[in-house]
């Protein structure tokens, strides 16, 4: 007989049973074993129909080609700059991928970008040996000035950026901070000392509690109590999304 054993977004142990009956499909972070599907990780279940999957409660950036990443320049070189990106991989942000302007050769390349400096950039290509390169050529790609550099869980992200946009534009609208959100899990906020604290400690209470239903009202309230403003939830309509690009 099919039978769903767990809740979905119940945490679960590796080995704990989800599942039993041929009629569900294991997915990420879940396997098949005779008719049972079982959990091979730490982390939520996710039921979506017939499909099983764990999401990852901790866990480094895995990056993609197409992801908008924040870095840190850590080295400068005749060809280009070496970006951390929060994971284990370094990537290479060349000259001709780093602006629309001609960069002659043997250019002082620290007057673009230097060490230390923080950068909005997109991966490009990434390959079979984690060998990552990015462009900055593009809208919202940047270098950031200012503001204060924030770290969280990766796989929090898109509970941070909520659905089409709206989690993230209800903190911006709230406190009135700058905020891009990068898909490797490093965030920049920019904007009065006290709504920048706002802001980060609504990022925190979403990275702590985003496995816990009713999480956009829980938010919506805390952002009401501690600026004192009255908050309309933006409803997107279908095919329409906050542009993350955008700070504000």
């Amino acid at each position: 007989m099919a039978e769903i054993l767990v809740q979905n977004k119940e945490i679960v142990i590796p080995g704990e049973e989800l599942a039993t009956g041929m009629e569900f499909l294991p997915s990420f972070g879940t396997y098949r074993d005779k008719d049972k599907i079982v959990a091979s990780r730490l982390g939520l279940v996710s039921i979506d129909g017939k499909i099983i999957k764990i999401i990852p409660l901790t866990g480094k950036y895995n990056p993609r080609r197409g992801d908008v990443i924040m870095g840190r320049i850590e080295d400068v070189s005749y060809s280009g700059w070496r970006v951390n990106m929060n994971c284990a991989y370094p990537a290479m942000l060349s000259m001709k991928e780093a602006t629309s302007e001609f960069i002659q050769r043997g250019a002082d390349l620290t007057q673009f970008f230097d060490v230390d400096d923080y950068v909005v950039a997109k991966i490009i290509n990434v390959t079979s040996q984690k060998l990552i390169d990015l462009t900055m050529r593009g809208p919202g790609l940047r270098k950031l000035t200012g503001g204060r550099v924030v770290d969280v869980n990766t796989n929090k992200v898109p509970r941070i950026i909520g659905k089409q946009g709206s989690m993230v534009y209800m903190i911006k609208e709230a406190t009135g901070c700058k905020i891009i959100v990068g898909q490797n899990g490093l965030l920049w906020i920019l904007g009065e000392p006290k709504s920048e604290l706002i802001a980060i400690e609504a990022i925190r209470k979403i990275e702590q509690e985003s496995h816990l239903s009713g999480l956009t009202e829980r938010i919506k309230e805390f952002l009401e109590k501690s600026t004192g403003k009255k908050i309309e939830e933006k409803k997107f309509e279908e095919g329409e999304e906050h542009d993350l690009s955008k700070t504000i």
